[in-house]
């Protein structure tokens, strides 16, 4: 049976607070000058829990899909502005410290993800897995 703390609402408020609140607050700081300017484009990232929860990150895969939705949201909104918004979510351990039997990939090749969304603004969202 799945333990129902793993979601409890203080373990989800905190995720909340980190990953959502923390996301709209720094776009809030910066959104306006670039619509001011008619340009840019916000990257989010998140684990892949955000599209394809693992039962044992509950509180964090809520957390993650709230942001994703957000993102999806605002992607909508800013549409003809010159800005765009978009989501990357990495389904693996980023460097060669991983633990073992985690899925690994290096910085170097989830990189070109970042620069593809930024470059051909034809996506809202990505996800990276091996």
């Amino acid at each position: 049976m799945p333990d129902p703390k793993a979601g409890g609402p203080v373990r989800v408020q905190g995720a909340m607070d980190f990953l959502l609140y923390g996301a709209i607050a720094a776009t809030r700081a910066v959104l306006p000058a670039m619509c001011e300017a008619g340009a840019g484009t916000l990257l989010y990232t998140n684990g892949a829990g955000s599209v394809d929860p693992t039962p044992m990150l509950g509180n964090l895969n809520a957390a993650q899909a709230a942001l994703r939705n957000w993102v999806l949201s605002l992607h909508k909104e800013l549409a003809d502005t010159g800005v765009q918004a978009a989501h990357v979510a990495i389904g693996v351990w980023i460097g060669t410290d991983g633990p073992p039997g985690v899925p690994a990939a290096s910085a170097e090749e989830v990189a070109p993800l970042y620069w593809d969304l930024h470059t051909q603004r034809d996506e809202v969202e990505r996800v990276f897995t091996v």
